[in-house]
């Protein structure tokens, strides 16, 4: 098979992520936290590695660093956590349902009201879109470092400083953005930057990143153990125990670990890079065939490329694909929004996302394979 559905979650991983988890089974695996004898604290000291890690990476403090299940669960700690009843909310038009979908059943129960600013533009323009969009009551700005869909990034440092002008709580979707793209939560003034450990980090499934970059700690959205003041009917109003309630995923968080230290010794310019120039072989052998609508967003090289085969359904042309031993993904990927904005329409398209492993050659083999399904289509 080759594998080009990176964006959804990035594969292989490098041979010390699983080295790494089926050593932390084996050897060390106590609950962290949760005792004082030694396999307890040595998972606890690979949780606390993995945050002191991340914590560079993103310039917080390690105890600013909490672990959830995915991105969607980070996202919604960080919505419900923080936005106050009776306020305005402002996404961007090519958000993931993870950011619009608890802003929507928000505003469904009457707890707040939203719009959606334009992602189109240059970056003067997308400020303006979100100037015309604000309230008087607006009170948190969430959008996503790039798309899942295509290769639209967000001026995320210029929107970060609006913010702060204005006081509105700023949430960063980095599922997309995150060891792809530098980001520095102080810099860059987020307030809460939400991501996968899957992708762009190259680590295992079932970890979400929350890291949080305020003094101001809001609700607990869930509660339960923490290990420590267990007297208390209430969860610890500091971090990370209070978003962290129940048993952490250790063997997963200690595969984090080794991919983040891999990382460091790639550079996340150099993954860039590489996947940019893949983007651009493609890009420019499927705009030469005119069965093909490329959305390729100005040109802009990235990650992803979305397209179409004319006459014939993305579901049907992923399934061919799989068939020829191909994995991508079509449909609608979770970003309806992001659809309606970059394609006009909510028909559905084939996306096709690079990594680290992928090479020129699977890029020409993806191309003949299209070539074929469009010869054979009729």
């Amino acid at each position: 098979m080759i594998y080009l559905d990176n964006a959804a979650t990035t594969f292989p991983k490098p041979l010390c992520v699983g080295d790494e988890v089926l050593r932390c089974i084996q050897e060390y695996c106590g609950n962290p936290g949760r005792g004082s004898h030694l396999l307890s604290i040595i998972s606890a000291e690979k949780i606390y590695e993995a945050r002191a890690l991340l914590s560079e990476m993103f310039t917080a403090e390690p105890e600013n660093v909490a672990f959830t299940l995915n991105t969607t669960y980070a996202l919604n700690i960080a919505i419900k956590s923080y936005l106050k009843k009776g306020s305005h909310v402002l996404i961007s038009d090519i958000e993931h349902n993870s950011v619009f979908r608890p802003v929507y059943e928000l505003s469904k129960q009457g707890y707040c009201t939203y719009d959606i600013f334009s992602s189109s533009g240059n970056e003067e323009e997308i400020i303006n879109s979100i100037k015309s969009k604000l309230r008087k009551n607006t009170s948190m700005l969430i959008c996503t470092v790039s798309s899942n869909i295509c290769s639209r990034a967000l001026p995320i440092k210029r929107i970060g400083m609006f913010c702060k002008k204005r006081n509105l709580f700023f949430i960063v979707d980095g599922a997309q953005g995150a060891g792809i793209y530098d980001i520095d939560v102080k810099d860059m003034n987020i307030n809460a930057l939400c991501m996968p450990a899957h992708k762009g980090l190259y680590g295992p499934q079932g970890i979400g990143i929350i890291i949080l970059n305020t003094d101001i700690f809001g609700k607990s959205i869930i509660e339960g153990g923490t290990g420590i003041n267990s007297l208390e009917p209430n969860m610890p109003d500091f971090m990370p125990e209070r978003y962290e309630a129940g048993t952490l995923p250790t063997p997963s968080i200690a595969g984090l670990c080794e991919s983040l230290k891999w990382l460091k010794t790639i550079s996340i310019n150099k993954i860039r890079s590489h996947e940019e120039s893949l983007y651009c072989i493609l890009s420019n052998l499927l705009s030469e065939n005119e069965e093909i609508k490329v959305y390729n967003d100005g040109n802009m090289p990235g990650s992803i490329l979305l397209f179409n085969i004319k006459g014939v359904s993305s579901a049907t042309v992923g399934d061919e694909l799989n068939k020829l031993g191909f994995c991508v993904r079509s449909g609608l990927h979770c970003s309806p929004l992001g659809h309606k904005t970059i394609t006009g329409s909510l028909d559905g398209a084939i996306r096709v996302s690079f990594g680290i492993f992928n090479s020129p050659k699977d890029v020409y083999e993806l191309n003949d394979a299209l070539a074929y399904i469009i010869k054979n289509k009729k």
